[in-house]
């Protein structure tokens, strides 16, 4: 469409602000509401893979995001000891490169200031709290007492979207896989030059990603009650005696960890919406539509696809309803398949039995799955 729109975004976190980006550089009027106090992001690293890189390559933060992680062309597998069974080489997509870790404060950082310099404004502190959807643009009051009116708003606000619970109400909450993931950042191995998957069988698997030169992050999945929460003044050695069977890198960088307050945990839970991501000039996106485990490293990869689709589909369709329509028929498809492929693998790991329909999936296996991935979005 040629006139340009009033788009409201319901968070700022990767996905918010690459469609803010997107948008504004084409010339809309973009605003973000951010219920965090400042630009920042929680957790540890994050896994940018090929078709993440390549979305980053249209935002023109690419570059950006290179100089501040750490690029690898590899998966290594390695055994308890660290010693290497196999080096996977890892699909590109187009000129990009495979892969790049990155801290997520620094990624968080980019695209900040990306959504900034384009010309979005991006109001922190500050959530929807009210909406009035006519058909013809949406009336929102946010948590300030703010009141404006926009073409659309998006809803990029993550597996407890306050968006998708005015949509449905609690027909689709986060529902929790049994399994959760234990990271923590330490000094990089020397010997760390690329993802590292450390494996003892099903009994423990560990993950080494580096994301600067100096810094990588430790990550592990076990099966985890729902109620569990680490000890905070013993996490690190709690995490320690999980991976107890492990030699070599993994011991090493466990060996640095001595504050309980480093360790990063996360229930691993997912999210369908089976009914349409939209309603009127309302859209879901992201974790908000589709949280997935974190199995394929794409969780991120599908909201950056989600956010650069959504603003190619509003660029070349008539009006708002048709762009929603055009920009769902082209991400339900890939971002479903990767959350299922990605849970089957997260069931297959830890030895969980798995359906026909997941067995199906498994066939085409990891390396598989990142060549599909790196197919036009």
């Amino acid at each position: 469409m040629t006139t340009a729109l009033r788009v409201l975004i319901n968070g700022g976190g990767i996905g918010g602000l690459a469609l803010a980006t997107a948008l504004a550089r084409r010339g809309h009027t973009v605003e973000v509401a951010e219920l965090r106090d400042e630009p920042a992001a929680l957790g540890v690293g994050i896994i940018q893979p090929s078709n993440a890189l390549h979305v980053m390559r249209e935002l023109g933060v690419l570059d950006e995001c290179l100089a501040a992680g750490f690029v690898w062309e590899f998966l290594t597998i390695a055994d308890p000891a660290g010693n290497t069974l196999a080096r996977i080489p890892q699909p590109r997509m187009d000129d990009v490169p495979a892969a790049n870790g990155i801290p997520r404060p620094a990624l968080a950082a980019i695209l900040h200031a990306a959504a900034v310099a384009a010309g979005a404004t991006v109001r922190h502190a500050s959530t929807v709290t009210a909406l009035d959807d006519d058909g013809e643009g949406v009336t929102v009051t946010l948590s300030d007492g703010s009141t404006s009116r926009w073409d659309l708003l998006v809803g990029f606000d993550g597996i407890g979207s306050p968006l998708r619970t005015h949509l449905y109400g609690d027909r689709y909450t986060p529902t929790y896989t049994g399994f959760a993931n234990w990271r923590v950042t330490v000094p990089r191995h020397p010997d760390v030059s690329s993802v590292v998957m450390a494996t003892a069988g099903q009994e423990a698997k560990a993950l080494l990603t580096p994301i600067t030169d100096e810094l990588m992050y430790l990550g592990a999945v076990f099966a985890e009650p729902e109620d569990f929460r680490p000890d905070p003044d013993h996490a690190h050695e709690q995490l320690a005696k999980r991976l107890a069977v492990f030699s070599g890198p993994v011991a090493e960088a466990l060996a640095t960890v001595t504050d309980p307050s480093a360790i990063v945990y996360t229930r691993i839970s997912q999210v369908t919406v089976d009914a349409p991501w939209h309603v009127g000039r309302v859209v879901l996106a992201g974790d908000a539509a589709h949280a997935s485990t974190p199995h394929l490293a794409q969780g991120a990869a599908m909201a950056l696809e989600d956010a650069l689709v959504l603003a190619q589909s509003l660029d070349t369709t008539p009006s708002v309803p048709t762009a929603l329509h055009t920009w769902e028929s082209r991400r339900r498809p890939r971002a479903l398949w990767v959350q299922a492929l990605s849970h089957a693998v997260l069931k297959q790991e830890m030895g969980t039995p798995t359906t026909p329909e997941e067995d199906a999936l498994l066939e085409i296996g990891i390396p598989g799955a990142a060549h599909a991935l790196v197919k036009p979005y």
